[in-house]
């Protein structure tokens, strides 16, 4: 099963949350202080347009979708070969199946995941230090899994950005 997706939320560079979707638009909320708020995926690293309204009367029930939505799938489409449809139909269970079971083997592998991990940091650091001192070897210290180089590299930055980056760049490191 995968973790709820988490965001962090920038004002300049200062870290004002980190958590759920409606914790952090609570925290920037009761910060009073929305306007210039960076709100970035922890999964992507990406910036993202979180709603920072109060949702006490949204409705909690999304519309329902193809798929399994109360299992978390979802229908999309999905285009291949005559004899990749061909190999898949005759793999037991079916291609959904097999595609489910690929994937989840591919999100496995530790190369996979280093290259997620650097490119969320080169996502973050994009939108937030592109212009900054050291960046564009920073960057390459991240994509070379070069924790002390990126440390060395990032130590006069502001802390919450230097830190933010190191916790998407080297996850494995727990910090």
């Amino acid at each position: 099963m995968h973790a709820t997706p988490t965001f962090t939320a920038f004002l300049a560079d200062h870290l004002i949350a980190t958590g759920s979707g409606p914790e952090v638009a609570a925290a920037v909320r009761a910060s009073g202080r929305a306007e210039g708020v960076l709100v970035f995926d922890n999964t992507s690293g990406a910036l993202i347009d979180l709603d920072l309204l109060d949702q006490a009367g949204a409705s909690a029930e999304p519309s329902r979708g193809r798929g399994r939505p109360k299992l978390g799938v979802v229908a999309r489409e999905v285009t291949l070969l005559p004899r990749h449809w061909d190999w898949l139909a005759s793999q037991p269970g079916g291609a959904s199946v097999v595609l489910r079971k690929l994937v989840e083997e591919a999100s496995r592998d530790p190369r996979t995941r280093a290259r997620a991990a650097a490119t969320a940091a080169y996502n973050f650091l994009h939108a937030v230090a592109g212009d900054w001192p050291g960046y564009e070897e920073a960057l390459r210290a991240v994509f070379s899994h070069d924790r002390p180089r990126f440390a060395a590299l990032t130590e006069a930055w502001p802390a919450d950005i230097r830190d933010h980056a190191l916790r998407l760049g080297f996850p494995e490191d727990g910090r």
